[in-house]
């Protein structure tokens, strides 16, 4: 029988004895503090938007209740990734580009018709629709690998829920052109653009993903960007 600890067991021990819990656990109230918190906000939003509704009968604002539910759902069965950006950096971004939207509020008088708004916003949530379908468990937040994707609608862009964001937000804010919302979703594309170039740097870590941006050239939009 051997008694050789290893320093990894004893660190562990350590961290057990003193009360503290080991880094998994930590990462584990982490991960359940934040689907949490963006239940929260989420709800908020939902309760806003479903007034506005009963309001004023425009579903603009419904669309883009969708897209975010949406999030919440994957968010909640996400599976464990591989590897994970948590600099600061990855995560001011994530948290501007994932909790700005839910703070935009039914304001205005709409500069465009509400077919058109809706039109918009419906084209924008097909995309992101087609876009998380086509992710599954591998959707998440923050920069990571949790499975490298390249089916569907992946094989026109590299990041197509970015895409119909954009294209969504535009809709919102032509159904509600009010200066808050305006830059809000500006600065939530903003971050957006930038987690994109950030999320693609943890993810070239794989040679699978680096063989995918050979194929695919465009990041968000075809020929932009």
């Amino acid at each position: 029988m051997s008694f050789a600890v290893s320093r990894t067991e004893l660190a562990y021990r350590l961290e057990r004895l003193q009360g503290r819990p080991p880094a998994e656990t930590q990462r584990n109230y982490g991960e359940l503090a934040s689907k949490i918190f963006i239940l929260t906000l989420f709800s908020a939003m939902a309760t806003t938007i479903a007034q506005d509704f009963a309001n004023t009968g425009h579903a603009t604002g419904l669309l883009l209740l969708v897209s975010e539910a949406l999030v919440v759902a994957l968010t909640l069965v996400r599976r464990t990734a591989a590897a994970v950006d948590r600099s600061w950096k990855a995560r001011i971004l994530t948290t501007f580009a994932t909790f700005g939207p839910p703070l935009v509020r039914p304001a205005g008088i709409a500069i465009a018709p509400e077919s058109l708004t809706i039109v918009i916003s419906a084209m924008g949530l097909i995309i992101v629709v087609l876009g998380k379908l086509s992710l599954g468990r591998s959707f998440g937040l923050t920069p990571a690998n949790r499975g490298i994707v390249c089916r569907g609608i992946y094989r026109v862009v590299r990041h197509p829920i970015y895409l119909g964001y954009l294209i969504t937000h535009v809709g919102f804010v032509a159904a509600n052109p009010a200066g808050w919302n305006l830059a809000v979703l500006v600065l939530a594309d903003v971050a957006l653009m930038l987690r994109a170039m950030c999320e693609e740097k943890t993810l070239a870590q794989d040679p699978e993903y680096r063989a995918y941006m050979d194929r695919v050239r465009w990041r968000v939009v075809p020929g932009v960007f």
